[in-house]
C-alpha cells in the first residue's frame, strides 16, 4: 500500500532508488500508525514529503507542513502536493536550527534528522520542536539506534555513502532526558530493528 502510494505520488524527479530504499529502511508503517487522523503535523527536515504524503494518502492529515534545508528535496515536496490538491500541504526551505515555521501542530514529527544536525545544536533542535506542539498533541521522534555498535556502524556507513556525511547519533535516553526537562514525558519507546537497521522511536506528550 505505501509502496503504491509513492509510486503515484512521485512518477519521476527524485531517484526511485533512493525513494525505494528509504520505504525499505524506515519503517513507515510503525510512525503513521501513530498519528490519529485527522492531524495537523508539521515535519522537521522533512525532505522530499514523503512521510507527509503518505499520511495524507492514508487520510490521516488534516494538514501538513514540512521544511528542509535541500532546495531540491523541497522542489520534489511541492511537485508531490500538486499531485495531491485536495491535500492541505505546504513546504518551506529551511534548516533546524533556524525559526521554525510558526504555529502549532497536533503531531510535530523528527524523523531520522537529529544526527545530521550538529552536536551543539541538537537539544536545540529537540526544543524547538517540542515547542510547536499544541495541548494535547505529540511530537514524533525517530532515529537510528546507537547500540548494539554494529548496528550504528551499519547506518553510519549509510549515510557516508548516500548523504556523504559524517553524523552525530544522540542516544535516545539522551533525548528523553532533553524533552523531560521542556516538560514532556516519553509515553511510548520501541527498537524496531530492519535489516542490519536499528530504529530508536519515541511519542512525547507534554506532562500535566
Amino acid at each position: 500500500m505505501l509502496k503504491d502510494a509513492a509510486r503515484r505520488l512521485y512518477p519521476a524527479g527524485w531517484p526511485r532508488t533512493r525513494l525505494r530504499l528509504r520505504l525499505v529502511v524506515c519503517p513507515f508503517e510503525r510512525l503513521l500508525e501513530r498519528v490519529p487522523p485527522p492531524s495537523r503535523v508539521l515535519d522537521a527536515g522533512c525532505g522530499g514529503g514523503l512521510f507527509l504524503a503518505l499520511l495524507a494518502a492514508s487520510g490521516r492529515l488534516e494538514r501538513g507542513v514540512g521544511f528542509d534545508p535541500g532546495v531540491g528535496a523541497i522542489a520534489v515536496a511541492r511537485a508531490m502536493a500538486d499531485r495531491l490538491p485536495e491535500a492541505s500541504l505546504s513546504f518551506e526551505h529551511g534548516v533546524v536550527e533556524d525559526p521554525w515555521p510558526a504555529g502549532s501542530f497536533d503531531v510535530v514529527s523528527m524523523i531520522d534528522v537529529l544526527h545530521h544536525v550538529a552536536p551543539r545544536q541538537q537539544r536545540t533542535a529537540i526544543e524547538r520542536g517540542l515547542e510547536r506542539v499544541a495541548p494535547g498533541g505529540i511530537f514524533l521522534y525517530k532515529d537510528m539506534c546507537t547500540r548494539p555498535r554494529w548496528r550504528e556502524l551499519a547506518n553510519r556507513a549509510h549515510d557516508l555513502l548516500a548523504a556523504r556525511q559524517w553524523i552525530h547519533t544522540v542516544p535516545l535516553p539522551t533525548v528523553v532526558e532533553w524533552a523531560r526537562d521542556a516538560g514532556f514525558a516519553a509515553t511510548h519507546t520501541e527498537r524496531i530493528n530492519r535489516l542490519c537497521y536499528g530504529h530508536d522511536l519515541a511519542i512525547f506528550e507534554r506532562r500535566d
